[in-house]
């Protein structure tokens, strides 16, 4: 198994020195280059930009600039999708927004996973778990979503929070931790 059939397989695999993970990122970060220095009023050439590096889009979507990732095809956005400024998807592993999410300036939606022991992470090598976000979703400014976390439909995530586990359907969810305030 490669290095890349392990990262698509949650396996610990080498995110450092594989040659072919660090030429798909650099592939993946060019396309992010010339998407963020399009002038902003170049929507059509933006819109297919975004087309070319993420794995699966619907038609109405529009992610402000500067954007960034690691892979891209490991990324899917449902329909009416917005992202504000400095939005920022490690994805290592299957990052799936459903139909009409928002998504706050300086948003982070990390998947991998480092080692706890030095030795290991010295090496290189770490895992990464999805992350699964339901439709109608609301994430406020500053919001962080680590690795493995579900949000369920309907769900406001308020502003600055941390997102370390899974968020239930129709609920206001604030802080660091992140934890349900109250039911919608």
């Amino acid at each position: 198994m490669n290095e890349k059939e392990k990262m698509l397989n949650g396996l610990l695999y080498d995110a450092n020195y594989d040659k072919s993970l660090i030429d798909e990122r650099i592939k993946c970060k060019s396309l992010c280059y010339e998407y963020n220095n399009l002038h902003p009023e170049r929507l059509e050439e933006r819109k297919n930009i975004i087309k070319q590096i993420l794995g699966k889009t619907k038609e109405n979507f529009l992610i402000e600039q500067p954007f960034m990732c690691d892979y891209g095809y490991n990324i899917e956005i449902g329909d009416n999708f917005y992202a504000n400024h400095n939005l920022i998807i490690l994805d290592p592993a299957k990052v799936t927004f459903g139909d009409n999410v928002f998504i706050g300036p300086n948003c982070a939606f990390y998947s991998p996973l480092h080692p706890l022991d030095a030795q290991t992470r010295n090496k290189g090598l770490e895992t990464a778990k999805p992350i699964k976000v339901g439709n109608n979703v609301w994430f406020g400014g500053n919001v962080v979503v680590l690795p493995g976390v579900t949000i369920g439909d309907n769900a406001v995530i308020g502003a600055g929070s941390v997102v370390v586990k899974d968020i239930p359907s129709n609920v206001l969810a604030v802080g660091n931790p992140c934890r349900v305030i109250r039911e919608l």
